[in-house]
């Protein structure tokens, strides 16, 4: 009697078009995976996550949808069935800081407001209706740290729950820096704690990396050089400059080896919750040895 073929594990990788997202999901192509990437703008411009214009062969396995995270209207149908979901979209520099370097705003009035204690997100996630978008909550709806980095995360593990997805990824980050908003790392942890604790059927894992380089990207090859010999003098006080030095005193990592690390990781029914440096760098150093059998 002739047997089928096992059906191939899914993914979704919400902004999948992106420079660690695109990763994501080459990776799990080459594991063998059904991968669905979800994006406002769908595929990549490739020139801006990798060294060539051109599209690379394995992209023709992603399925590039377009869907906007703070509308989860748009993307729901995309979860059903899904084995997986990531959230890989994030915000490092917010409006304030834009507007002054584009001229558009003063540095006094700018800087005010990006280092002000608290700013809106949107209305709370958690008494959210199913499949009910969420509404910016500052006056000019400003795509705030509290919007992006922790409500549309805990709004998509959410959703992803209630399709019953098993597992759920969140790109957070190692530490913030001195040149961010304190409000940049609170607001990662505040999505990690509150997916962790409102969430409890999701295994959900959170990635913390540094700084991410890639030659592709020339100008992260010297600052992944100065984050090198920060990581190793913290390294040698023993982690004790990192409230100082913030994701500067973390070792940087090429992003492909985070892309593996979270493929990896979702294939590992034993790994869940915070995922640090030397664990990413495991899970991927796994995942590569595997592939050479």
């Amino acid at each position: 009697m002739a047997t089928t073929a096992a059906a191939k594990k899914r993914i979704v990788v919400c902004g999948g078009n992106g420079f660690l997202g695109s990763r994501i999901c080459k990776s799990a192509v080459n594991r063998g995976w059904e991968v669905t990437s979800i994006s406002r703008s769908g595929e990549p411009t490739w020139s801006a996550v990798t060294s060539s214009a051109d599209a690379p062969p394995w992209s023709k396995a992603v399925a590039w949808e377009k869907g906007d995270l703070l509308q989860p209207s748009t993307y729901g149908r995309h979860l059903k069935g899904a084995d997986a979901v990531v959230h890989s979209m994030g915000i490092l520099l917010e409006a304030d800081y834009k507007g002054v370097l584009q001229g558009k705003e003063s540095i006094v009035s700018g800087l005010r407001r990006a280092f002000s204690a608290s700013k809106g997100g949107s209305q709370n996630p958690l008494e959210r209706k199913p499949g009910e978008d969420l509404r910016p909550q500052e006056r000019d709806g400003q795509l705030t740290y509290e919007l992006i980095n922790r409500d549309s995360a805990i709004t998509l593990a959410q959703e992803a729950a209630g399709e019953h997805v098993p597992a759920f990824v969140y790109i957070s980050a190692a530490a913030g820096a001195p040149i961010l908003p304190a409000r940049y790392i609170t607001t990662k942890r505040e999505a990690e704690s509150t997916i962790a604790s409102s969430l409890p059927s999701l295994r959900s894992i959170f990635m913390r990396p540094g700084f991410l380089y890639d030659s592709s990207r020339s100008f992260t090859m010297p600052i992944a050089a100065m984050g090198a010999v920060g990581a190793m003098v913290n390294s040698m006080t023993g982690g004790r400059l990192t409230w100082l030095m913030g994701a500067g005193g973390t070792k940087p990592l090429k992003a492909d080896v985070v892309g593996e690390a979270v493929v990896e990781a979702l294939e590992d029914e034993n790994v869940r919750g915070p995922v640090e440096t030397p664990q990413m760098e495991e899970l991927a150093n796994r995942a590569w040895r595997r592939g050479m059998l």
